[in-house]
């Protein structure tokens, strides 16, 4: 299941991601983490140290490389300076799966913490006033259009905060999306932008409260927030540690948050997988940007790159494998 946190940015989110992350690891399940927001900080959540966070191979860096091998044989696909962020696979695509092996995760995957991580890179010096972050995402946008995931099987990202997801259709790339909210009017101020765009494309909004020190904050939450709100975590000495430095393993997590993370899991797979659905968006996003700007930056009708019979999904990805 392809998993998502978003929210505020303080909230808590990345720190949740990464919690989320190690407990699936810890199972064990098959997993792959992915840290797409703007300040690259899910290595370190994960118990990386600064200095090797910053080492990590970066897929805003080799996004030709993985055009490249998506492409495959494609033939609606004239070539690889055609394709797009939103680009959706067809007969030929080559497809990715959770744990590979390909040579975009051979290249670009790494282990943290005993969870396999990807990294969109950070935003450089170099991009100020001259390139936009989306530009580094449009890498997971890709990645994850050309994905097939089966049960049992965790993708799990970190986004950007706020409702900055909104400016590419990333945001409708998951089964389960989690928006971690503070019991804070400004937190909960970011939930109701979220979901007021999210529901237009039919996107479920999970809840997470975060900091929770007691009643009166679940009670807060559940006002502004209703069904939306799944579990919540509460202040936490094991938390508070590892943001110092301190990373100790999974399962020394207060018992209540433990369980909480376990709503996460149970949630996710939960979730109904709708690949006509998750197919037709992607096209649909696609056509949106190449008559937006996508088509005179290429200069082609990106619209040729919809094979309209094809659904991802696991039957391309055994007939891709024969």
């Amino acid at each position: 299941m392809k998993t998502s946190f978003v929210g505020k940015g303080g909230s808590g989110k990345t720190t949740l991601a990464g919690l989320f992350a190690r407990h699936l690891a810890a199972l064990p399940a098959p997993l792959l983490a992915i840290d797409a927001d703007i300040n690259q900080h899910l290595a370190v959540a994960l118990g990386a140290s600064d200095e090797e966070a910053v080492l990590l191979p970066a897929l805003g860096d080799h996004l030709a490389d993985i055009k490249e091998h998506l492409r495959g044989d494609n033939p609606r696909i004239s070539s690889t300076a055609a394709m797009v962020k939103t680009t959706p696979p067809g007969r030929g695509s080559r497809l990715l799966t959770v744990t590979g092996p390909n040579p975009v995760y051979d290249a670009l995957v790494r282990e943290v913490g005993g969870v396999r991580l990807a990294v969109t890179g950070p935003f450089a010096t170099a991009d100020l006033g001259v390139a936009c972050y989306h530009s580094k995402v449009g890498a997971v946008e890709l990645m994850l259009n050309h994905l097939v995931d089966g049960p049992g099987e965790y993708v799990v990202v970190d986004m950007t905060a706020g409702a900055d997801s909104f400016a590419s259709g990333l945001f409708t790339r998951f089964d389960a999306t989690f928006l971690v909210c503070e019991p804070t009017v400004r937190s909960v101020g970011v939930y109701r932008q979220y979901v007021g765009h999210a529901r237009d494309f039919g996107v479920r909004v999970h809840v997470v409260g975060n900091k929770v020190d007691d009643e009166s904050d679940v009670a807060f939450l559940r006002e502004h927030v209703g069904d939306d709100l799944l579990t919540w975590i509460g202040r936490s000495a094991y938390v508070k540690a590892a943001e110092r430095g301190h990373v100790r393993p999974v399962d020394a997590l207060e018992p209540a948050n433990r369980q909480a993370l376990e709503v996460l899991r149970a949630t996710a797979d939960a979730a109904t997988k709708d690949w006509a659905t998750y197919t037709r968006q992607a096209v649909e996003f696609h056509l949106r940007n190449a008559n937006a700007w996508a088509n005179d930056k290429v200069g082609e009708d990106l619209a040729r790159q919809v094979d309209p019979d094809y659904v991802l999904g696991p039957d391309p990805l055994v007939r891709a494998a024969r």
